[in-house]
């Protein structure tokens, strides 16, 4: 059994996104594939050729290889997941495109200090047991000028926005319920935008910029 100690090591809330977890979320999220397409667009109008670029927690990987094809990045993806990280590297080998996907924690990031120009988080930092220390690891990567974008669910989201979102995804009867129910509860470790502010705050960032949205929000940093 493990210690208390040992528990406050584990680098997310919840279950691991291991095995079947991992491969059914593959292949429900899937089937948003236009908002992957939609988000590399709008995240490739802020890069530059060459730019060195840092998806955390790409699950799949649809983002970061619909980033890929849009021009020539040099895009490195790091889930804590070895599931997530076997099926990314699959769909980026049939995808043909040139993505480095690797397991470790957002929290201890195995790259050197100002590597990236760009770093993308889409629905996953609400389950980081250390946001504080992720935070702290973008800035650390981060070169000076560079950005990061988070995307996440907010905790005062309505149900009406959860039933809204899983209606985009075009699931099955069953898929959907689950998919509720699990964003339902998900919703609980969300933030809050005065939260994440504050988190900001007490990292080197200093600040951050958020924008609201029905389901979620979008915060900006910079270095």
């Amino acid at each position: 059994m493990k210690t208390s100690a040992q528990r406050k090591l584990k680098p997310y809330k919840g279950m691991a996104m291991e095995g079947m977890i991992a491969t059914w979320y593959a292949r429900n999220t899937k089937k948003s594939i236009a908002e992957f397409r939609n988000l590399a667009k709008r995240i490739a109008d802020r890069l530059r050729p060459g730019d060195h670029v840092l998806e955390l927690a790409p699950g799949p990987g649809y983002l970061a290889i619909e980033l890929a094809r849009l021009g020539p990045y040099r895009i490195v993806g790091l889930d804590v997941s070895r599931t997530f990280v076997r099926i990314a590297r699959e769909n980026a080998a049939r995808a043909r495109v040139d993505v480095d996907f690797q397991q470790g924690d957002a929290a201890a990031l195995p790259f050197a200090a100002d590597t990236f120009d760009f770093i993308a988080c889409r629905a996953a930092f609400k389950n980081f047991s250390n946001p504080i220390g992720a935070l702290s690891e973008m800035h650390r990567v981060l070169r000076s000028g560079g950005q990061a974008t988070i995307i996440d669910m907010r905790n005062d989201a309505s149900n009406q926005s959860i039933v809204d979102e899983v209606a985009k995804m075009h699931l099955g009867r069953i898929d959907a319920f689950i998919t509720r129910s699990t964003l339902s509860a998900l919703r609980r470790r969300a933030y809050s935008k005065l939260e994440f502010e504050r988190m900001a705050q007490g990292t080197a960032f200093g600040r951050c910029d958020v924008i609201e949205q029905p389901l979620g929000f979008e915060v900006t940093l910079l270095k």
